[in-house]
């Protein structure tokens, strides 16, 4: 392949990859479903993808590595005190759970498929395993209760490198029956990448932990650092022991994550980029490699294996690891539905089936397109099914419609209160002790604390939060929290209201615009205004539009003494104000201002 087509290669899959993203982005699906897509068509249905020929001797150890970035970037997110809350049941999900989830679909392949009992095996550790490149979309999606994400949530990143570790011991096992020693062999290579691979990750997690504590490198060169530890931690313990790599990216991300001092944030941010990159490409070029006349040639016992999975496999699964615990039925329910297999069923499988292919091993061939096929029928389902049961099972979040205030001080409780009365959730942050218990007693959520501080990292509950509302007197806050919860809440639902020194600060003396927060307010108002005129008898109050008190009869009684804040549609949705108005309200609609007292006019004396 020359190089004119090896680049127009690479702009196909840049291109298929955003256009997957932006479409599950719309539809609200995993992407995996639309990349799996985009794949097979591109590769056997039209042959335009040849993922061999592209790459040849490099396809494999690029899989490898691109794997080994999705688990790290996973595992930074899996913080010990979620662990202590949950930890039993996934402890069980991903030992007693996935044994049996292992031996239902060993069993079941064997006896439906033809399956040897070694390629069954093997196919059991590839597909027992979720993975949070599917996980994680879905709960996007799907919005389930705290208890129920923060489970599937750990359960996909654990399961990962473990579902690869029993995988490993299984091919090791097969590899060496031949010889007499298959079981001898795989204890001594579970125990060794055990070994192995914790303390490269360990060792790596601490060290670039110490690096970036201690600021030895600038910021810019952190993702970098990162970047390199990862994939040295997993080619150097894969070096020293076969396959370990995977488990030392793992407990690398984990330590970091828990490591005091250390802020992962940024490196979140960028790790969560790149996978979204490496997920894409990822998936379209495994996709291309698929075989379909392998995969139709299984004929209708895959579907038979598929509704094992999904109705035996996973519910045992559950029953097993929430036996005795405080989840109600409901959330177990949820919990024995969603288990889509991801990115490492898929890796690990086309890896394994090419090796034990090139030995000469039967049935190898068939991994691959039965993976596939778990894949994405897991995901088919699930995705259509999942959001829909969560609502009838009512373990699914509302909407995040609330609102994050900084600040409890008068002007942001009187905003609180009528939002509050409107049906939203409300939480305001203030270090004023003062300002805090005021709005307790006015029966206000609060946070005591600096809502940008490590401890409000730990605590600050966004659950069903979907904009915010910088409210402080200082413009630095408000600054530094529009900037601070940005990856939390859009641009266009950050809000604040501008100091009385702002406007008459110098570019270089000011924050970006984009830094602030957007202005609240249908007309400019500053802080030390709003506050002025609440201290002077204005109020804000709340009043529906009907079809005989319009917005123009609204403007014609208030004129300039009401500033709207915002505005509340029939359906119950929240439109915040800003200069000029987006929304014309109508009939049904209710508005939240800011009037003054209208003044009289003196009254003349006749002498």
């Amino acid at each position: 392949m020359n190089e004119q087509h090896i680049l127009l290669a690479f702009a196909a899959i840049g291109a298929a990859s955003l256009a997957c993203q932006w479409l599950a982005w719309r539809l609200r699906l995993p992407a995996i479903l639309f990349l799996l897509i985009a794949g097979i068509l591109a590769g056997p249905v039209l042959g335009w993808l040849d993922p061999q020929a592209l790459f040849g001797n490099l396809l494999l150890p690029m899989v490898s590595m691109a794997v080994a970035l999705i688990l790290f970037e996973g595992s930074l997110t899996l913080h010990l005190s979620e662990w202590r809350e949950i930890g039993s049941v996934v402890r069980r999900m991903v030992t007693i759970g996935a044994l049996a989830t292992w031996a239902v679909i060993a069993v079941s392949t064997h006896y439906l498929l033809g399956f040897s009992w070694e390629m069954a095996l093997l196919l059991g550790t590839l597909t027992l395993v979720t993975g949070p490149t599917v996980i994680v979309p879905m709960l996007r999606v799907v919005r389930p209760k705290a208890s129920v994400a923060n489970i599937l949530r750990w359960e996909g990143i654990v399961i990962d490198p473990i579902g690869a570790l029993l995988a490993v011991v299984v091919y090791s096992f097969i590899i060496t029956s031949s010889e007499g020693n298959g079981w001898h062999s795989g204890i001594g290579t579970f125990a060794g990448v055990i070994a192995c691979g914790s303390v490269f990750g360990i060792a790596a997690g601490w060290g670039l932990g110490q690096v970036l504590k201690r600021q030895w490198l600038p910021d810019y060169l952190h993702n970098l650092a990162v970047l390199a530890t990862v994939l040295g931690a997993f080619i150097a313990s894969n070096e020293v022991m076969h396959e370990s790599g995977l488990l030392a990216v793992t407990l690398m991300g984990m330590w970091l994550a828990n490591m005091k001092g250390v802020d992962v944030r940024h490196i979140l941010h960028f790790k969560e980029n790149l996978s979204v990159l490496l997920i894409s490409g990822l998936f379209i070029l495994l996709a291309a490699r698929l075989d379909l006349s392998a995969l139709l040639a299984l004929g209708p016992a895959v579907l038979v294996l598929l509704v094992i999975i999904q109705f035996v496999a996973r519910p045992l699964n559950v029953a097993l690891s929430t036996f005795g615990s405080s989840l109600n039925w409901r959330e177990r329910a949820l919990l024995a539905w969603i288990s889509p297999r991801g990115i490492v069923a898929a890796a690990v499988s086309a890896i394994f089936a090419i090796r034990l292919g090139e030995l000469g091993y039967e049935g190898a061939e068939l991994l691959v397109p039965l993976t596939f096929a778990v894949i994405i029928g897991t995901v088919v389902l699930q995705s259509a099914t999942a959001r829909p049961l969560a609502k009838l099972l009512k373990v699914a979040e509302p909407a995040p419609s609330g609102f994050l205030i900084v600040g409890a001080n008068p002007i942001a409780r009187a905003l609180g209160t009528a939002l509050q009365e409107l049906g939203n959730r409300v939480l305001l942050c203030d270090s004023s002790w003062e300002n805090i218990s005021t709005a307790r007693m006015q029966k206000l959520p609060t946070y005591f604390g600096n809502p940008t501080s490590q401890d409000a990292e730990a605590h600050l509950d966004l659950v069903g939060l979907g904009h915010l509302l910088a409210l402080s007197p200082s413009s630095e806050l408000n600054a530094l929290a529009c900037m601070h919860f940005r990856h939390d809440f859009a641009a266009s639902r950050r809000f604040t209201l501008p100091s009385g020194t702002e406007s008459r600060r110098s570019d270089k003396h000011r924050s970006r615009d984009a830094v602030r927060g957007r202005p609240l307010g249908s007309r400019t108002l500053s802080f030390p205004q709003f506050a002025s005129r609440l201290s002077k008898g204005a109020e804000v109050r709340t009043t529906t539009l009907t079809s005989t008190f319009d917005w123009q009869a609204y403007q014609n009684l208030h004129g300039d003494r009401a500033v709207v804040l915002l505005a509340c549609d029939p359906s119950g949705w929240i439109h915040i104000a800003t200069q000029p108005l987006e929304v014309l309200p109508g009939p049904g609609w209710t508005l939240v201002a800011l009037i003054e007292e209208e003044q009289s006019s003196p009254q003349v004396t006749t002498p």
